[in-house]
């Protein structure tokens, strides 16, 4: 096996790294795994123990990822050093497995200076620590919404990974892969990180420039330029809708053209596709956030809570009220 120099700025005899990975109540498996794989083949190409890694968790014992398999932990949330990286990895329930303690224990040892990160949903919990305030972070797509509503002071980006100082995140997903061979390129030089990648079968490496979601022609399947623009359109003006006569004004085409373009590729109206596109904001808003029905129907482009309701059962087949209670928020006064 061929074996690949690293190149650290710390020097060849630099002791190894180590990450700290934190697992919440149903964390990611993928995030975690695809972590500490990339971690296992840098020391296996290196030749040399160049990290090492812990798992940890508030008061220890186990961890059950969103899988249903358990993970014994290493131990209780341990004390961090300068050199250390810690890796806070959640999941779908992400406000049910916080803690006071977990919270209290990263804003102090976040004073000696350890690279912070986040996995999939963990930047929800740096944020609650109040750790992202002024920082570029990003999160996993269908947590965007809710995240952006309750946290205006983060600058939130939809990258796979984001990097601020010494404050990283990755959205989820195969983004940890991105964002650990982004860190092990400048710990210890592209070539081992390339090699990393080549080990993973991972050979479309993405930078922190590089979106989460598909472009709206891949996501839909369709090739229309206009269309696809008129969708744009709508997803960014959620909370105050465009008229699809005014849609198809700003694209160059008659109110018919556009309804003959939504029945041919999507087989719904413009009005329809544009409701379904707010009303699963709108599920999103209630299911991660603690914002009132009101002002999710607000920020939804709801003007009337009764019509919101409405719409939102006609969809969903239960009412915006119930479907906050069937997930155990808590409804704000």
């Amino acid at each position: 096996m061929a074996q690949y120099a690293a190149s650290s700025v710390t020097g060849e005899t630099a002791k190894p790294r180590r990450f700290v990975f934190v697992l919440l109540a149903d964390f990611t498996l993928l995030s975690f795994a695809s972590a500490v794989e990339a971690l296992r083949i840098a020391n296996r190409m290196s030749g040399r123990t160049l990290y090492t890694w812990v798992t940890a968790g508030d008061g220890g014992g186990t961890a059950r990822c969103s899988a249903g398999t358990e993970f014994t932990l290493d131990g209780d949330l341990p004390e961090i050093n300068r050199g250390d990286t810690v890796m806070v990895c959640s999941g779908l329930r992400v406000r049910e497995a916080l803690s006071k303690r977990l919270l209290g224990w990263l804003r102090r040892e976040m004073r000696h200076g350890p690279v912070l990160g986040a996995l999939c949903t963990g930047t929800q919990v740096l944020a609650e620590a109040g750790l992202l305030d002024g920082k570029r972070a990003t999160i996993h797509w269908e947590n965007h919404d809710s995240f952006a509503e309750e946290f205006d002071e983060v600058q939130l980006t939809k990258s796979v990974f984001a990097i601020d100082g010494n404050v990283v995140s990755a959205a989820g997903g195969t983004a940890t892969i991105d964002l650990m061979l982004y860190l092990i390129a400048d710990h210890h030089g592209p070539e081992l990180a390339n090699a990393v990648a080549d080990q993973l079968i991972y050979s479309s490496i993405r930078t922190d420039q590089d979106t989460q979601r598909l472009s709206v022609p891949t996501r839909i399947g369709v090739r229309h330029p206009k269309l696809a623009e008129v969708i744009h359109r709508m997803e960014a003006h959620i909370e105050e809708p465009i008229s699809p006569a005014t849609l198809a004004t700003q694209v160059g085409m008659s109110t018919r053209q556009l309804e003959r373009l939504f029945r041919r590729y999507l087989n719904r109206s413009p009005k329809r596709y544009y409701m379904e596109l707010r009303l699963q904001k709108a599920r999103n808003l209630l299911m991660q956030t603690d914002m009132s029905v009101i002002t999710v129907a607000l920020a939804c482009g709801f003007a009337s809570p009764s019509h919101f309701s409405k719409c939102y059962r006609a969809h969903y087949d239960t009412t915006p009220y119930r479907e906050r209670g069937s997930h155990g928020s808590r409804e704000q006064a």
